[in-house]
């Protein structure tokens, strides 16, 4: 069997949908699993509305409810009883919400799910219209996870135990259409994986049901050697290995998220990641073996407006824990950080969350001096040529000898070679450095991408 995930913008509208409809009658040789993301912004809708609700914005809640409906009926085109019973259920969950006026994150969760438990019921009344066997499964039913709500972790042994016992048997002559994105604890609380975790459920599927891949169902051909909106040109990748597409993810590609190749990883069954607009296209394939290229990098990718923090203490000049004291203060706080830059007695790192750096910092200034850039960025080339090749670095300053680069990091895996410079130099850079080791490219890993 395989999984094949629709992420929101395949199934925004009627016609997406439709186009969903034909993909997985070309594929029900293979017994499909489908799941589903919420149908285009409708997650946001959501959260929206329980912020509305907590407030106590009856009005905002009236008006934005029949809008999300009204979007959902016209939209799903088969969307049917089902759908509208499922709008009754989240009513009077903002009825409660409104009487309580307290949003805790058990109930963001609760309102979150309602976008993936309606595009699974809106997809499978689709694919029935369409003449083909299917049916719904709730998520929550099938997915067991711990309960930390609003980015919960699944529970593997337990998922797999119940996919093996009530799905597995199901694929077998029909499809059956789930919501991702979504799990419930082993009491039945309903949980959310976080954003962008219907990726993730995808690939705990796929792993629980052995599949023999995971389709990654989006609105570009694959993974692409740059960011066309930050450089148009680009070309698709048809061949990567887990470690280089968990880099991309990590450092900005957004075509698939970074915790999708964790249970993918484990349970060793292939990626790929494919255009629901462009079908016949082969897309890019996700692997756990390396692939060889006469291209030293795979893709440069970029992470926009980050911060960067300079850390310096002559005080701590041979001291040990230095680094303990820096990085006990961002674990309080919460706050990854990306890079890390060190001498004696000065560190340097990079985080992409603002909202707690003013904290840090005054902690932080309990033993050091400290500064911190702001509208930074990281540009990633990523690919098992970012090893320790004599020449690299002089190929690479060389292309960008005009911008002023910050930091230079490079990753412990030899899959990712990392620069910091200023966010408005991130395109005039990624264009040079794409010139300068993307100019010929091995038709074995890289195909041609009409942007």
């Amino acid at each position: 069997m395989i999984v094949m995930k629709f992420g929101g913008s395949s199934v925004e509208s009627r016609a997406a949908i439709s186009r969903v409809v034909e993909i997985v009658k070309s594929r029900l040789e293979e017994r499909p699993l489908v799941v589903v993301s919420a149908m285009g912004k409708s997650t946001n809708r959501l959260l929206e509305l329980a912020h509305f609700a907590a407030r106590g914005e009856r009005a905002k809640v009236a008006e934005n409810l029949v809008q999300l409906k009204s979007f959902t009926l016209r939209e799903g085109g088969a969307a049917g009883g089902a759908v509208l019973e499922l709008f009754s259920e989240l009513e009077e969950l903002l009825r409660g919400l409104l009487i309580l006026g307290e949003l805790t994150p058990r109930t963001l969760d609760a309102v979150a799910s309602f976008g993936e438990r309606i595009s699974s019921l809106v997809v499978v009344e689709s694919l029935q219209n369409a003449g083909v066997k299917s049916m719904q499964m709730d998520a929550r039913t099938l997915i067991v996870t711990d309960d930390k709500f609003l980015k919960a972790v699944p529970l593997m042994d337990e998922t797999t135990e119940r996919c093996a016992s009530n799905l597995v048997p199901l694929l077998e002559n029909q499809v059956v259409v789930v919501g991702g994105f979504i799990g419930a604890t082993r009491s039945g609380v309903t949980t959310t994986l976080g954003r962008g975790g219907s990726d993730c459920s995808a690939a705990i599927f796929g792993a629980a049901c052995a599949a023999k891949e995971i389709q990654i169902w989006t609105d570009v051909d694959g993974m692409l050697t740059c960011d066309p909106r930050v450089l148009k040109g680009g070309y698709c990748i048809k061949k990567i290995s887990f470690d280089e597409a968990a880099e991309m993810a990590y450092f900005g590609a957004k075509v698939l998220h970074p915790e999708t190749v964790l249970p993918a990883i484990q349970g060793n069954i292939p990626v790929r990641v494919l255009n629901s607009r462009n079908p016949q296209s082969d897309g890019t394939m996700i692997t756990s073996e390396p692939v060889p290229s006469s291209n030293l990098f795979k893709s440069i990718a970029s992470k926009r407006d980050v911060s960067t923090i300079h850390i310096h203490s002559t005080r701590m000049l041979m001291a040990h824990g230095f680094l303990k004291r820096i990085f006990e203060i961002f674990d309080r706080y919460e706050t990854p950080v990306d890079l890390i830059a060190t001498s004696e007695i000065s560190v340097s790192l990079t985080v992409d969350n603002p909202s707690k750096i003013a904290a840090i910092v005054e902690q932080l200034q309990s033993f050091a001096d400290v500064s911190v850039e702001e509208r930074q960025a990281i540009i990633a080339l990523v690919g098992a040529g970012s090893g320790p090749l004599p020449g690299v670095l002089a190929r690479i300053f060389g292309a960008i000898k005009s911008i002023n680069i910050r930091m230079v990091s490079q990753g412990a895996s030899h899959t990712n070679l990392s620069l910091v410079l200023g966010d408005a130099d991130v395109p005039e850079a990624t264009k040079l450095l794409h010139q300068e080791f993307f100019s010929q490219v091995d038709p074995e890993v890289f195909t041609n991408y009409d942007s």
